[in-house]
């Protein structure tokens, strides 16, 4: 019974991959880089262009029947949202993208003297860079460790960090929900933990919603920034920031813009911001891309979010088993995947670095460039998380500070040349579209590498 279900969702994956995602296969294109941006359903596509087509939408800060019409169509999409994610005591901040959203809360959250920041090491840059409002405000932060080899969290050196500071008002932990790097999923029980220490719960949820299900009712953060070309392709340009109604009052903004205010003056300069969302979501939104936002969560409702997570386990499973077959001639191994080496608590991104038969780890852009003239697009780098990019390649804080100590400005090649390291990796990543014969492609290509050096793939 299980194989037959198991062969349902394949059949019907393929046949979604057929209808919706057909130009992979027409161009030959092996995509596994779904964490960096989703692939969109042709159906998504064309409903928006109908609705571009047929439509008069004008802006929605007037009031003429074009603007009334745009009007309508955002508070669908926003209420799609909510429904979507169960927030029903949630606002939704339209924002221009997940760091749009993130930059929210580090510009608004009342950090002071005596405010108190936690971050986890495995953090995405957008998150990191909360650390900073904070800094300069005179609060202070601190990042909880992982586990070296899992990269997981340390739930003894977190649930310390949680406990302290029992007096302060201002305390704000930042945490993902799924690694955008390692594909490790962070329980959210640690939200409610974080709120019986009277903390304030920010979290990043885009790496995790395009493949797992988010009800707001379950767990309940009182802020958390998503991003929509990560769940379903189309469009880019739009995120936002779901904000807990009874923690909406924290959220103090600093300046005014255009659609944020109910009056203002210029002979007594004075203003006054609007009372919910929207004095937040400055300027003229995206009103002509936002409708797209119902119809991308419809189709990903129509296929069900349950199935679409466990076709990633499928194929996380199958990935996993087929690294695990790959080792050089003297027993050695072609790749070393980071984190853990199995389907539990992960979504369906994996990071790695590929070696040579002497035990050399080849640089990952040097994968890519080879895997690129096979048509097989992934990503390498440090994936705007440098946590997890330091624990991989054992950079202590040591070298960090007499790196950043010593000079005003820096980059890659650079640290790479101070510390006599290679930093980076190569990241695979699933998605809908996803399939078998994917995986199979990407094995193929790892398999060239079997046996050779490093001076040997020089001269391919």
């Amino acid at each position: 019974m299980i194989m037959d279900l198991r062969t349902t969702r394949d059949e019907r994956f393929a046949s979604l991959r057929k209808k919706e995602f057909a130009r992979l296969d027409e161009s030959g294109h092996t995509y596994l880089d779904y964490t960096g941006g989703n692939i969109y359903p042709q159906s998504l596509v064309d409903a928006h262009c109908d609705f571009l087509r047929r439509g008069v939408y004008g802006n929605p800060h007037s009031r003429n029947p074009a603007s009334l019409r745009s009007e309508e169509f955002v508070k669908e999409a926003r209420d799609r949202v909510l429904h979507f994610f169960q927030a029903h005591d949630y606002y939704c901040i339209f924002t221009a993208n997940a760091t749009g959203a993130l930059k929210i809360v580090g510009e608004c959250y009342p950090f002071s003297s005596g405010a108190q920041l936690l971050l986890t090491t495995d953090n995405h840059n957008s998150v990191n860079g909360i650390r900073e409002y904070c800094k300069n405000r005179g609060g202070a932060y601190t990042y909880s460790p992982m586990h070296r080899k899992s990269l997981t969290i340390n739930e003894t050196e977190l649930s310390r960090h949680l406990q302290n500071h029992p007096d302060k008002n201002e305390k704000l932990f930042a945490f993902p929900a799924q690694s955008n790097v390692s594909g490790v999923q962070h329980s959210l029980e640690w939200i409610s933990k974080a709120h019986e220490e009277n903390w304030d719960v920010l979290l990043d949820a885009a790496a995790f919603v395009p493949t797992s299900a988010l009800d707001l009712t379950l767990h309940r953060p009182d802020f958390v920034s998503l991003s929509f070309y990560k769940m379903f392709g189309y469009p880019t340009g739009i995120g936002c920031l779901l904000v807990k109604k009874a923690k909406f009052h924290k959220l103090k903004k600093s300046w005014y813009a255009g659609g944020t205010i109910t009056l203002s003056a210029v002979g007594h300069c004075d203003f006054f911001l609007k009372h919910d969302h929207e004095q937040f979501e400055d300027g003229t939104m995206n009103y002509l891309n936002i409708p797209a936002i119902t119809n991308g969560l419809n189709f990903i409702t129509s296929i069900g979010m349950k199935n679409i997570h466990r076709r990633i386990k499928e194929l996380s499973r199958y990935l996993l088993s087929e690294l695990s077959t790959l080792y050089h001639a003297n027993g050695s191994k072609l790749i070393k995947l980071y984190g853990p080496r199995h389907v539990e608590n992960r979504g369906g991104t994996f990071v790695m670095n590929f070696f040579d038969v002497n035990e050399q780890c080849y640089s990952p852009q040097r994968i890519e460039q080879l895997g690129s003239l096979e048509k097989i697009s992934f990503r390498t780098g440090c994936f705007c998380n440098p946590g997890v990019d330091e624990l991989n390649h054992d950079i202590s804080p040591d070298t960090l500070r007499n790196y950043f100590d010593g000079r005003d400005r820096g980059d890659y090649d650079d640290f790479v040349a101070f510390t006599g390291k290679t930093r980076g990796a190569v990241r695979i990543s699933m998605g809908i579209p996803t399939t078998k014969s994917d995986i199979d492609k990407f094995i193929e290509f790892a398999r060239t590498f079997l046996d050779k050096t490093i001076l040997q793939l020089a001269r391919r």
